[in-house]
């Protein structure tokens, strides 16, 4: 990177690059110019720090970019909106490898496509470490869905899988061979957003309250539970994955554990209106009723509910 300077990282980042009709004006200028059809954009933004989010022993640039953009789309899909371009600030130290960069452009690029996007601009500077910042702009597609809206007598719903996350963080951390249990370290590697579950929902669905599940589904479904001012006892019958069971096993875990507190699986959770017939994609995991708090089975679990920034150890 101390050859290749700040401009020729920029133009390699950007150079050949084709943007959605979303992005009106690209990298290049002063700022970037994007669409806002009705009138609003939905913005997130989410910061990664090298050995606190990834780790570069664990991930390869691609799996890095990818999980940045990934866990942003999350954000803007969770408020019912489709991303429409995503704005990037890349630090790195100056002996960081040019095709380091090369992979963790192409890993954005790729992911920002899944979902529909591209990348519209962002900044590039000289730091000690790896930092990657992301600021996400989405088009509202319907009423911004809130975490506010749950109502008692509401189903409680998850598309996506649930402790995939936390099991390849934990085959990695014991230091077993991650070609065992490939599917696990590929979801901590990279997360896989369900973005259609929520994009493709009818117009009429009764959906209530929604969020994405990156800090863990207790931790995330509280969220709603305490934004709403009711109660969500949950089923673990429901959420319950057997494919978890090998990899617990190995290790000597309890694999509700992952599914209950592990975050970075970036699944959907809602709450859908009593009656609503669930549309594809979503399972019933609980229920929503007066009083506060979420139990589990009609119980109160102890201990963290997920991940939280400044706890020690995580």
């Amino acid at each position: 990177m101390r050859e290749l300077g700040e401009f020729g990282l920029i133009a390699r980042m950007s150079t050949g690059r084709a943007q959605v009709p979303a992005v009106l004006l690209g990298p290049g200028d002063d700022a970037a110019v994007l669409a806002a059809p009705d009138g609003r954009f939905v913005v997130s933004t989410d910061m990664l720090v090298q050995d606190r989010h990834f780790r570069l022993d664990w991930s390869s640039p691609c799996d890095i970019g990818a999980k940045a953009i990934a866990q942003n789309a999350a954000d803007v899909v969770a408020m019912g909106a489709a991303p429409s371009g995503f704005v990037v600030s890349f630090g790195c130290p100056p002996d960081t490898p040019v095709d380091f960069v090369d992979g963790f452009v192409e890993g954005m690029w790729a992911e920002a496509g899944r979902v529909g996007a591209s990348i519209a601009g962002g900044d590039v500077v000289r730091a000690p470490l790896l930092i990657v910042s992301v600021t996400a702009f989405g088009d509202p597609r319907r009423t911004p869905v809130l975490l506010s809206g749950a109502q008692p007598g509401d189903v409680v719903a998850v598309a996506g899988r649930l402790g995939w996350s936390a099991a390849g963080l934990a085959v990695l951390s014991a230091g077993l061979d991650p070609a065992r249990f490939p599917g696990v370290v590929a979801a901590h590697r990279v997360p896989q957003p369900p973005y259609r579950a929520v994009l493709d929902l009818p117009d009429d669905a009764a959906i209530t309250s929604l969020t994405d599940v990156s800090d863990g589904l207790l931790a995330d479904i509280g969220h709603i539970a305490e934004s709403s001012c009711v109660a969500i006892d949950l089923d673990t019958a429901a959420i319950r994955d057997e494919e978890l069971d090998p990899v617990a096993r190995e290790l000597g875990e309890d694999p509700s554990d992952w599914v209950l507190t592990g975050g970075e699986d970036h699944a959907f959770a809602a709450t859908f209106a009593a009656g609503q017939v669930l549309p594809a994609g979503w399972t019933r995991v609980g229920r929503v009723a007066d009083g506060v708090g979420v139990t589990v089975d009609g119980v109160r679990r102890s201990g963290p509910g997920g991940w939280e920034s400044f706890s020690e150890g995580r």
